[in-house]
């Protein structure tokens, strides 16, 4: 008898940061261990990974991290997570050689080598489960779903996936294997809802491959795309297309150029001439009609480059009169404001901007119809809805619910619960483990928390106040009066009587503490930051970050 446990320690409530957990008996298995990009909010944060406590915990018992995908929701965390759990990673061809790069650019990793290839023919038998793959269509070539198969039934993880019937053979979705799964008996299904409130037809790969085409054929000047870099169905379109009108393709990124060689040299992008591909800085050789520039931004973010275009800060391109600035990733809602923001600095700078979702519904997730024949192919007995904001994993389940299960055996869980399955009940709750989100800024993991953000968020919003001054402990005075400086809170030419009334302030302040019996550094800093606060406050209803620095000559 197993004993089966699922835990969600990201990817659920949330979009991106897909990273799930099976525990068969005593055996932990990782289904992808992705990230996210931060929230607007999150000032100054690089990316947003899961809190990998609990792994620390019983990294002994961890068989492996097995991949779906080769998007950095699904593989961007392992950098972080081998430096603390060093277990084996198992994906498709392209997945482990995208996975590769990621965990080499991280200096306390980049030594780790413990990958392993496989397939949809692979079976991988450990003590408690067997692990076996099927192919899924995805944006990328060789996605793959995970089934663990344990005597209660098979867990089937789909990764990212949709369907698309007109798929090429690189990304098809093997619907024979998905019946033969569903026949063998599915206990629990864990599936994405990335698109699930919607029930509207996306369009397939081959009417996309069209529409681009069609733009890029009747562009006068340059074609500046803005694509993800890892979206290889799309960059695959831009290199037919570029090579059937005789342009050639500029990457502007270090990222996209490393995906897109990983992916030509495994045969998973077909050029079929090198010449194709030219550096940035051999662009002056071309007239502007012989040119697709691709764009896709610093960690696969390409609406930040194109900003940087149009307002003359990229290290390569400007925008200029003629260039047609073309979208084909699709923004989050997030972004929108952005979005919009950057086509009026697009239009500013003498460019055109056509979105591809202007005239196609493009996703590289299944829709509410997809979601429901994947369900009548498996056949599971639960279902848990991941991969998506509530409103989304709510739309899953009304969907589910639709083709005749029941509620009671649909499971909309947060980030950190642990389901363990009972014969008779289903799966329960019980209790839960450690699933903040851990921040990472530059290299460093987890030192950027709730209190750094909110101090970014003050300096970016009031501006920093800093109050210097140098006492003498023993003889109880000031050698060196209060002097301030700001940055950010007011124009200091015009606030000269705010910034010398703030000096009186401490000045005094500190001159009748030190009158006192007790010294203490962190109470006198205190006492500086709440007078001057509370002054500054009544004086212009800001409350900038105060820094006092108290300096002591003996």
């Amino acid at each position: 008898m197993s004993d089966i446990k699922l835990i969600a320690l990201g990817g659920v409530r949330e979009n991106g940061k897909n990273f799930y957990i099976a525990e068969i008996n005593q055996a932990i298995f990782i289904l992808d261990a992705g990230l996210k990009y931060p929230e607007n909010e999150q000032l100054g944060v690089d990316v947003v990974v899961p809190n990998f406590d609990y792994l620390i915990e019983n990294k002994d018992r961890v068989q492996g991290v097995f991949l779906t995908h080769g998007h950095a929701d699904s593989i961007g965390a392992l950098p972080y997570l081998l430096q603390e759990v060093k277990v084996p990673v198992f994906g498709s061809e392209l997945t482990i050689e995208l996975a590769k790069l990621v965990v080499k650019g991280l200096d306390k990793t980049k030594k780790f080598d413990n990958f392993h290839i496989v397939d949809s023919e692979t079976e991988i038998e450990f003590s408690d489960a067997t692990v076996s793959f099927f192919k899924t269509t995805h944006s990328i070539p060789e996605s793959l779903g995970i089934v663990l198969k344990t005597n209660k039934g098979n867990i089937v993880y789909t990764g990212d996936f949709k369907f698309d019937q007109a798929a090429d053979k690189l990304y098809e979705t093997d619907l024979g294997r998905l019946a033969e799964i569903g026949r063998e008996g599915v206990l629990a299904l864990l599936s994405d809802s990335a698109n699930a409130d919607s029930t509207v037809q996306v369009a397939s790969e081959s009417e996309v491959g069209v529409e681009i085409d069609n733009v890029i054929a009747d562009a006068q000047g340059r074609v500046i795309v803005a694509a993800v870099a890892s979206n290889l169905v799309r960059i695959q379109q831009i290199f037919t297309s570029a090579a059937l009108h005789g342009r050639r393709v500029v990457l502007t990124g270090h990222d996209v150029e490393n995906i897109v060689r990983t992916a030509i040299r495994l045969k998973k992008l077909k050029i079929d001439n090198e010449k194709l591909i030219i550096k940035p800085k051999d662009m002056e050789r071309f007239e502007d009609h012989e040119l697709i520039i691709l764009e896709t931004g610093r960690m696969g973010e390409p609406i930040n480059g194109l900003s940087k275009m149009a307002i003359g800060r990229h290290r390569y391109v400007q925008i200029k009169d003629g260039d047609l600035v073309y979208i084909i990733t699709t923004p989050n809602v997030a972004k929108e404001a952005v979005v919009a923001r950057v086509e009026n600095l697009i239009y500013k700078a003498g460019g055109s901007v056509k979105l591809i979702t202007d005239t196609l519904r493009v996703s590289g997730h299944a829709n509410g119809r997809d979601l429901q024949l994947l369900i009548n192919l498996l056949k599971p007995r639960y279902l848990f809805p991941i991969q998506g904001e509530y409103r989304q994993l709510a739309a899953h389940a009304e969907l589910a619910q639709e083709i005749g299960m029941f509620p009671e055996n649909i499971y909309i869980v947060k980030r950190g619960d642990i389901m363990v399955y009972d014969e008779k009940e289903g799966f329960l709750h019980q209790g839960g483990v450690p699933a903040a989100d851990v921040m990472i800024d530059g290299n460093v993991m987890g030192d950027v928390g709730n209190i750094v953000l909110r101090d970014r968020k003050v300096l970016s919003e009031d501006g920093i106040f800093i109050v210097a001054l140098t006492v003498n402990k023993r003889q109880k005075k000031i050698i060196s009066k209060a002097k301030v400086h700001t940055r950010g809170f007011v124009y200091v030419k015009k606030s000269r009587d705010i910034l010398r009334e703030s000096a009186e302030i401490v000045n005094t302040s500190v001159e009748a503490y030190l009158a006192g019996d007790q010294f203490d550094w962190s109470e006198l800093k205190s006492l500086i930051r709440d007078e001057v606060s509370k002054y500054l406050f009544d004086q212009t209803k800001r409350r900038p970050a105060i820094l006092p620095v108290v300096m002591e000559v003996r």
